[in-house]
């Protein structure tokens, strides 16, 4: 199954040094460590060292002066974003040719870098968002902060799913209107697990119990879990958010992405959690 993952890769300031990150480093290599073909279409500097951690991958990078470089600054008054260089826009003619008919397509923007039309060139494919990249912008000294996507009622509607955070809402509002205009949207609820809202259903879904160590990317991993088993299971959501819960919350229990990679990889052959 071929698994497309379109957004920018990232590097990440943290006190313990930078690390490779981005919706696609992470979702990326889940399903490859799924099973998956996959391929990543990005923009970054075409020497940045964090596209070693993509090796894996079939990786289209559309070069660019910076890499997308962010930092998160913990004080008294919570997180403060920062968003301190931006790689270029992603735009569907960088599409190499061979890559126009994945069974899956992940558009996962960061810095409102990817361009929604191109949900309008997978018309045979399954096309899943994570739309966090789209409600965010930055001031000119690179501070983060939350806002609308103006697109959403164009856009949203095309996308067969979208995967939201509870973080990500904005206000009391947003949640019923992207459940309004979204085919299938799936809320995702930290340690609680996620609800799903189907057509004229809701139902949440609980995550299993784990000691939680770092949940760097968890939010990712979920999503390409889900997309998998959703493409494989006949688009039957309720067991698609099970696998991606169980899969999501391993995840947490290992530091570094490389870690996180190789437990997945070691339960595709969970007995009740079977990816064939």
């Amino acid at each position: 199954m071929g698994y497309l993952v379109i957004g920018h890769i990232t590097r990440d300031v943290t006190p313990a040094g930078d690390f490779v990150g981005g919706t696609v480093a992470y979702s990326g290599r889940a399903a490859d460590a799924l099973g998956c073909q996959t391929a990543v279409l990005t923009s970054c500097e075409p020497e940045y060292e964090g596209l070693k951690q993509l090796a894996p991958l079939a990786v289209e990078v559309v070069p660019a002066a910076n890499t997308s470089t962010f930092e998160n600054i913990y004080g008294e008054d919570g997180r403060t974003q920062m968003l301190y260089t931006v790689a270029d826009k992603i735009r569907p003619e960088h599409l190499p040719l061979a890559w126009r008919q994945p069974a899956v397509v992940h558009l996962g923007p960061l810095t409102n870098e990817v361009a929604p039309a191109f949900m309008r060139h997978f018309p045979h494919s399954i096309i899943g968002l994570t739309p966090q990249g789209w409600l965010r912008r930055w001031t000119v000294d690179g501070r983060v902060y939350a806002t609308e996507w103006p697109e959403a009622e164009q856009y949203l509607p095309l996308a067969d799913v979208v995967i939201l955070s509870e973080e990500d809402l904005l206000n009391d509002e947003m949640l019923p209107r992207y459940r309004r205009l979204s085919k299938l949207l799936i809320m995702t609820e930290n340690l609680r697990g996620c609800t799903v809202f189907a057509e004229d259903e809701t139902r949440q879904i609980p995550a299993p119990r784990v000691t939680q160590v770092e949940p760097t990317g968890a939010g990712d991993i979920f999503a390409a879990a889900f997309l998998v088993q959703f493409a494989r299971n006949g688009r039957n959501p309720w067991q698609a958010a099970e696998f991606a819960n169980f899969i999501a919350a391993q995840s947490v229990t290992k530091i570094g992405l490389d870690a996180k990679i190789d437990l997945i990889q070691s339960l595709q052959h969970e007995k009740n959690y079977s990816i064939t």
